[in-house]
């Protein structure tokens, strides 16, 4: 596929999908999203033909006009939609397949210094919502959702919905995912707080069930809670 037809694929893929989008000149002359995929696909041709500066002094004046930091050896499918684009980062080793859909705000971003795949791969028909935080060297599977400001840092299967810190599948194939069958991890060392409340919670609970006193909530009959678990605290 040639580089123009590729970039009007990328326009009329964002006047489809943006109810925003009018017209498809209007796209190609004002959205900042697709300048920067434009800008990115010049540079990764350079990157990838040995031009390694040229590349990044390309990227580097992309970032500034668009607000949107792509390094040139990011490899991005076809039909990618940055929307609004403002501080959007896609870091070097970064993989990201077909009708891809970004808010702004979103990194995939690594958590190593070494010199190895350390970003995620995000497969088809992903969409990441505003500042979320995908990091590490994982898999995000085709036509998953990535909640608003969620931090995803382990794989998770095709048609997932993540929310919350750490980032948590809620629900799988259209259904939605119980507490019980989510996989496990160490909460004391990934969600701290959450953890904190839920042993004061416990042990306020305990308290009651001995007959000691313990504070009462304002509106004691508004809420029911119960004893929360500390996924409860990270979504």
């Amino acid at each position: 596929m040639s580089f123009l037809t590729r970039v009007r694929d990328d326009v009329r893929s964002i006047v489809q999908r943006d109810p925003a989008a009018l017209r498809a000149w209007e796209v190609a002359v004002l959205y900042p999203g697709v300048h920067a995929i434009v800008a990115h696909r010049a540079s990764h041709w350079l990157w990838n033909h040995g031009a390694k500066f040229p590349a990044r002094a390309l990227s580097q004046v992309s970032r500034f006009a668009t607000g949107i930091e792509i390094h040139p050896a990011a490899q991005i499918g076809d039909r990618l939609f940055i929307d609004h684009g403002a501080g959007v980062v896609i870091g070097e080793t970064a993989v990201i397949g077909d009708d891809v859909t970004l808010f702004h705000g979103v990194t995939l971003g690594g958590m190593s210094s070494i010199a190895e795949k350390r970003h995620p791969t995000v497969g088809d028909g992903v969409t990441v919502g505003t500042g979320a935080k995908v990091l590490g060297p994982i898999d995000v599977g085709d036509r998953s959702r990535i909640g608003a400001n969620a931090v995803l840092l382990r794989s998770v299967p095709p048609e997932s919905v993540v929310v919350g810190v750490p980032g948590q599948v809620i629900a799988s194939h259209g259904h939605r995912v119980a507490v019980s069958d989510r996989p496990t991890t160490d909460h004391s060392a990934s969600d701290p707080v959450g953890t904190a409340l839920q042993a004061l919670i416990a042990r306020v609970d305990e308290l009651e069930r001995n007959g000691q006193s313990a504070p009462k909530a304002i509106e004691p009959k508004t809420y029911d809670v119960g004893v929360w678990a500390s996924e409860d605290f990270s979504i």
